[in-house]
């Protein structure tokens, strides 16, 4: 539906305000505003006209319409936060008289452990890629440096595919990467990450490199800057030759080195900082799954569990 004359103007400031101030990934701002325009065509439907007509009321009832959708909690989780955030700057830049998402509640997400591979399991898909790239085949090699970079360092697909030559300092050890809303991150690895990335850009790099390729560190078959899809098809793939193994993404390596990180004595501080997470929140999910481990192995070894 076409939205009332105040309600379209101001979702135009706000995308230039998401854009230009917050520097937000065309992904986040696309969601920002796919969840505050929804709310909007709900307010305008009760008739709302302008920002100042909504309420805690109008909002609640957008919100309970998500749930009589069947929305997950999740994602009514995540739009109620979106409308909180909007109502707030609509507010601080004087096109509402009122912040009415101030008392809008979310609905509390349920955070299941996440999957994650034991120390074997992660061995063994190291292992396996590695004698499959004995043979020297460039994207073996490749396979195996992106292994060893997501398990060694916990980056995000989306930050390994960035990756230029210059974000990797071999010297140090440590990889430059562009999290969520551009902030950098240093983030160290280790010798066998390191062997790996050796072995990819001196001997399997050059022989994939085509014209437009830039200076992206990983490439994909057809020689050009390699894309998420085809990281996420390659672990997938990969773990599927791992007895015994979840069926995990790049993102569970993510979720594998954090727990890794943590039951090895890291500190939950530290653990952020790597990971790249705004809140400490955040991090704190992988103390439930170390937590679940340790319950586990007790009602397993204890004779009075």
């Amino acid at each position: 539906m076409d939205l009332p004359e105040d309600f379209a103007t101001a979702l135009a400031a706000y995308e230039r305000h998401l854009r230009s101030e917050r520097d937000l990934t065309d992904h986040t701002v696309r969601a920002y505003l796919g969840d505050v325009s929804g709310m909007l065509e709900h307010a305008a439907a009760l008739g709302c006209v302008t920002l100042s007509d909504l309420d805690i009321r109008s909002l609640r009832s957008w919100l309970a319409k998500q749930q009589t959708l069947g929305k997950a909690r999740t994602t009514m989780a995540r739009r109620a936060t979106a409308v909180r955030v909007f109502t707030a700057w609509a507010l601080r830049t004087g096109r509402a008289s009122a912040d009415a998402g101030a008392l809008l509640g979310s609905p509390k997400a349920r955070k299941p452990l996440p999957p994650a591979l034991d120390v074997a399991q992660a061995r063994a898909l190291l292992e396996a890629a590695a004698v499959q790239a004995d043979d020297g085949s460039p994207v073996g090699l490749r396979d195996v440096a992106i292994l060893e970079l997501l398990y060694a360092t916990g980056i995000r697909v989306g930050e390994l595919c960035g990756l230029d030559v210059d974000d990797v300092d071999r010297s140090r050890r440590v990889v430059r990467v562009f999290g969520k809303g551009r902030k950098e991150r240093t983030v160290p690895y280790g010798l066998p990450a390191d062997q790996a990335l050796g072995r990819w850009l001196d001997e399997g790099r050059p022989r994939l490199f085509v014209s437009g390729a830039g200076a992206a560190v990983f490439l994909g078959a057809r020689g050009r800057r390699i894309d998420q899809r085809a990281v996420r098809t390659m672990v997938h793939r990969r773990l599927a030759d791992v007895p015994g193994a979840p069926d995990l993404g790049p993102h569970g390596l993510r979720h594998t080195a954090a727990t890794h990180l943590l039951e090895g004595g890291a500190d939950l501080r530290t653990v952020q900082e790597l990971l790249g997470h705004a809140s400490l929140a955040t991090t704190q999910i992988y103390t439930h799954v170390t937590t679940e481990r340790l319950r586990s192995a007790y009602q397993l070894a204890h004779p009075r569990a």
